[in-house]
């Protein structure tokens, strides 16, 4: 996906909207900004299928050898898949953080927490201004 199409959250969420056939679908994953920050990530915990989560939740963990930071859901909705592969092959958080590495995929309950996500420049601003 391209990252000048994608919304991210202040938590380094990044967000691709879909219209599913029930609704607006929510591909979810982490920008490359947070990988790099992060450096060698050890461990992903994936949400579990079927979890509600409103915007700002914590929906699982993410592990790299510096630390241990949690994932926020970026809208309110039901997790309708998970990246199983993805905990076996962290590597790709790294090769294609937008791409493959997407994390999860939520069926949008409240298209309102929309509006809080940033564009692709605006987050960039955010980005230069952490380092």
């Amino acid at each position: 996906m391209d990252p000048e199409k994608l919304l991210f959250a202040e938590t380094h969420e990044w967000t691709h909207i879909d219209d599913g056939a029930g609704g607006k679908v929510a591909t979810v994953g982490i920008s490359a900004f947070a990988v790099e920050q992060l450096t060698d990530i050890v461990y992903l915990e994936l949400p579990a299928v079927g979890a509600e989560f409103n915007s700002g939740d914590e929906v699982g963990q993410i592990e790299s050898v510096k630390a241990v930071s949690p994932l926020y859901a970026p809208v309110n909705g039901k997790v309708i898949e998970v990246n199983e592969s993805l905990p076996e092959s962290l590597d790709s958080l790294s090769a294609d953080p937008y791409g493959q590495a997407w994390i999860y995929k939520l069926s949008v309950s409240d298209e309102s927490a929309l509006a809080s996500l940033m564009n692709y420049p605006a987050y960039q601003r955010q980005c230069g201004e952490a380092s």
